[in-house]
């Protein structure tokens, strides 16, 4: 008497095509959410460029007012040190020097930059004080 063995079906190896479709889309969401982050680092780190250099024209002009401060005696006397402006590294500049008020011995300067970043023009003010005593 013969055996009959049972019937099995074939061992399918591979992917459905459910699962590829799922496959190319969790792919496609990924690719995208990483584009989108890379273009935002690439704004952000223009918008820094344009603050960095602004700032370091107005911390440059600062420092050349309190030289020029403290070369004469009595100090701040020089025709050098007044109110003026000028464009350096595509940062428009103006500084303005006003008595500091107290005892007279201070001198208030504020300088006034403006620079285009990405998203369009941008002003920011940097304001100190010499010593002038």
């Amino acid at each position: 008497m013969h055996s009959r063995r049972p019937m099995t079906l074939p061992v399918r190896r591979g992917f459905t095509l459910a699962e590829v479709v799922v496959a190319i889309v969790l792919l496609t969401v990924g690719v995208m959410a990483l584009a989108g982050s890379s273009a935002m680092v690439s704004r952000m780190i223009g918008r820094g460029r344009g603050s960095t250099v602004a700032v370091q024209v107005a911390t440059a002009r600062i420092e050349r007012l309190r030289r020029v401060a403290a070369s004469t005696t009595p100090r701040c006397l020089s025709p050098e040190f007044a109110t003026d402006s000028t464009t350096t590294d595509g940062v428009s500049e103006r500084w303005v020097i006003t008595p500091g008020g107290g005892t007279g011995l201070t001198r208030r300067v504020k300088v006034i930059l403006a620079y285009r970043d990405p998203r369009g023009p941008v002003r920011d003010t940097l304001d100190t004080v010499v010593l002038c005593g």
